[in-house]
């Protein structure tokens, strides 16, 4: 099971996340969030990143020229597009030497799915709940009629106390409606924005014991 925490912003928290085994590691360049970071921050957080570790940049409704720009700024290696935005961008982002992650709410989703379909294969997908970084899980059922093509994540109001409990309603582990990985960020704080080794340590714990 891929595991990623989001969100990160301190040292500690981000060393945290790395001790305890996640593949990757999200920081936040959407504006307006409580997680929201800079890419010097971010720059200097990451020296201490394993390169096996893969580092993510979120991003959301933002032009493509500024994503790449603080991509690029920050040193992550994919970056995540979060609004919605058109396969072409994530096209782009690619052509220019990132990693990309799509990611859609359920609703979103569905809808590409009918428009096209051929879309969604070609970059990772992580579906959300319809407000991310709410802390809010959403209803999955419609994903056993059909379920992600290839390595998808599933993100949105994960925690270490309902992730075994969510992943079974999809299935269970290795079921066709099963993602690969989890993405969690609210799940893991003490408070809103606020990460806690303690939550990320029990949330890695959780999902590898799947």
């Amino acid at each position: 099971m891929f595991v990623k925490i989001c969100g990160l912003r301190e040292p500690a928290t981000l060393a945290a996340a790395v001790q305890a085994g996640a593949d990757a590691v999200g920081f936040v360049f959407a504006p307006g969030s409580p997680r929201t970071v800079d890419a010097d921050t971010v720059r200097q957080l990451i020296t201490a990143v394993p390169h096996s570790i893969e580092t993510v940049g979120v991003f959301r409704g933002q032009p493509l020229d500024e994503v790449l720009l603080t991509a690029t700024a920050a040193g992550v290696s994919t970056v995540q597009l979060h609004g919605g935005e058109p396969v072409a961008e994530l096209d782009r982002v690619k052509s220019a030497g990132f990693g990309t992650i799509r990611a859609l709410s359920l609703d979103e989703y569905l809808q590409q799915l009918e428009r096209d379909p051929s879309g969604l294969r070609r970059h990772r997908l992580l579906l959300d709940a319809p407000v991310p970084g709410a802390g809010e899980p959403f209803d999955t059922s419609a994903l056993h009629a059909e379920p992600p093509h290839g390595g998808w994540l599933l993100a949105g109001g994960l925690t270490p106390g309902n992730v075994r409990e969510l992943l079974d309603a999809l299935g269970g582990v290795g079921s066709e409606a099963s993602p690969a990985g989890v993405d969690v960020s609210s799940g893991v704080e003490s408070s809103r924005g606020q990460k806690d080794a303690a939550l990320i340590e029990a949330f890695v714990a959780a999902a590898r014991a799947l």
